[in-house]
């Protein structure tokens, strides 16, 4: 496995999302609870995330949060996911 930043940039529907965000978050801690997610959190005052994420490869870390709620609302404009080697700090291995 090996470890993914995944940025999400939302978009503009805060009333949405202020809406879904307990089912999406109760989705997050239930990756994390599969040991899936690292972390995550908003980015830039909440017009984005920042998801870490263990995976085989950039477009399974995608996948593995096609089923966000977020996602599935729509609520999620752009999403990338980039390999992160970290070799210091608590997700080194």
């Amino acid at each position: 496995m090996s470890t993914y930043a995944v940025s999400y940039t939302y978009t503009d529907d805060v009333a949405t999302r202020d809406e879904v965000r307990p089912s999406h978050r109760d989705f997050l801690r239930a990756l994390l609870a599969d040991g899936v997610l690292r972390a995550s959190g908003p980015v830039d005052g909440g017009v984005g995330a920042l998801l870490v994420i263990e995976a085989e490869s950039a477009d399974a870390a995608l996948a593995v949060l096609d089923p966000d709620p977020f996602a599935l609302r729509g609520l999620v404009a752009e999403r990338g996911a980039r390999q992160w080697d970290v070799v210091i700090g608590g997700f080194a291995e």
